[in-house]
């Protein structure tokens, strides 16, 4: 990998890396998420809407979400270089800073259930190892 940050090359591995980050995202919250958060929170009126301003909200956090995967992922492999290794500190990284975080904000808050956050976390886990994979294979090709 380039030493230097090439701002071309960072944009089009994001762009690839969040193929990955939005199927991932919305398979867990449809399939897992909205569907407990409702019945943990059925006391909230209109709780997990889906609406237009809610799917915008949610393309600007993914899009966030896999720049900052992405480039913790080339932060990394700096230090590292690109192999196996990068790619697992990265991905737990990630998860730590943004994922379990997060659940442990919303379990403390009460706003969710520790049953929910041990199904998400796995699931959330397995998503940044699997973006920093493929940052590691589009920065490789990029590089050869």
């Amino acid at each position: 990998m380039s030493p230097s940050f090439n701002i071309k090359q960072f944009a089009i591995v994001v762009l690839l890396v969040s193929i990955w980050v939005n199927a991932s995202e919305v398979f867990r919250y449809f399939l897992i998420v909205m569907p407990e958060t409702r019945q943990f929170l059925s006391m909230v009126p209109d709780i997990a809407p889906m609406n237009w301003s809610v799917f915008l909200i949610w393309g600007v956090w993914d899009t966030v979400l896999t720049a900052s995967i992405v480039f913790m992922f080339w932060l990394v492999a700096q230090v590292f270089g690109n192999n196996g290794r990068s790619v697992v500190v990265a991905g737990l990284a990630s998860w730590i800073f943004f994922f379990v975080l997060f659940w442990v904000g919303l379990y403390n808050m009460s706003l969710s259930s520790l049953s929910l956050a041990a199904v998400a976390l796995p699931l959330a886990l397995l998503e940044t190892i699997v973006a920093s994979f493929i940052a590691s294979r589009l920065y490789a090709r990029a590089s050869s």
